[in-house]
């Protein structure tokens, strides 16, 4: 029930229109958050200009397999990496380009690198 609004947003969005979505891994399985984050790459490759926060990484690698299988140009999607700076009054974010095959520029401390630190402790490395 969470995701239907997002999808139905999207479908009701015209070019040049604003998308603001917090958060669309909500109560998604992991495989959903991937396939939400493709409808909202194909959705800025169709001229949509979507804002999203998240915290998934499944998410994040929908969109950059959307690129990757060129259902959205690489140009049509702009990541970056937000971090808060000790007495900071607002977040340092940090541009990421993707490539054409999907791939980021770079993989900032503290970008959906969990799950390589939880496997570094599981293996003892």
């Amino acid at each position: 029930i969470y995701a239907l609004p997002i999808v139905v947003s999207v479908l009701a969005s015209r070019p040049g229109s604003l998308l603001i979505v917090e958060n669309p891994e909500a109560h998604l399985h992991p495989r959903g958050q991937v396939k939400m984050g493709e409808l909202l790459a194909r959705a800025a490759a169709a001229g949509i200009q979507v804002l999203l926060e998240t915290h998934s990484d499944h998410v994040l690698n929908g969109i950059r397999i959307a690129v990757y299988r060129r259902q959205a140009p690489h140009g049509s999607v702009a990541v970056y990496h937000s971090r808060w700076q000790p007495g900071g009054k607002s977040p340092t974010l940090t541009p990421l380009q993707v490539s054409e095959d999907g791939r980021l520029s770079d993989w900032p401390e503290g970008f959906f690198d969990e799950i390589d630190k939880s496997l570094d402790q599981l293996l003892g490395e």
